[in-house]
């Protein structure tokens, strides 16, 4: 069964969305269930809450922890995307899920074939 993961503190929930975080570490805590098979991610995070940013977070830090547990190989490849207006944590979230994605390449690669 597919499960997709909406990151962010502002706007409504999409349809197709099946769970809902507002914060960084609750998008972690989901993610790491191993249950999601996508998300879509905002950068800035707090606005609708006004808590520090120590206690929220931002999408950077989700898609970095996405990158971590690919690279070690503790996550399932996720299809991921983002909705931020904030192009440079945008782009950053991007290159973080581009290397990702390098990384679940590499693990599907059998050089014995």
């Amino acid at each position: 069964m597919k499960k997709w993961l909406y990151l962010d503190d502002v706007r409504a929930t999409p349809t197709g969305f099946d769970i809902r975080a507002y914060t960084a570490k609750g998008a972690i805590d989901h993610l790491s269930r191993g249950d999601i098979t996508g998300c879509s991610l905002d950068h800035d995070l707090g606005g609708e809450f006004d808590l520090p940013e120590s206690e929220v977070g931002n999408g950077y830090q989700v898609a970095c922890w996405i990158e971590e547990q690919a690279r070690l190989g503790k996550l399932n490849r996720i299809t991921c995307m983002i909705h931020s207006a904030n192009p440079v944590g945008a782009m950053k979230m991007k290159e973080a899920l581009i290397r990702a994605m390098g990384y679940w390449h590499m693990a599907s690669f059998d050089p014995c074939i």
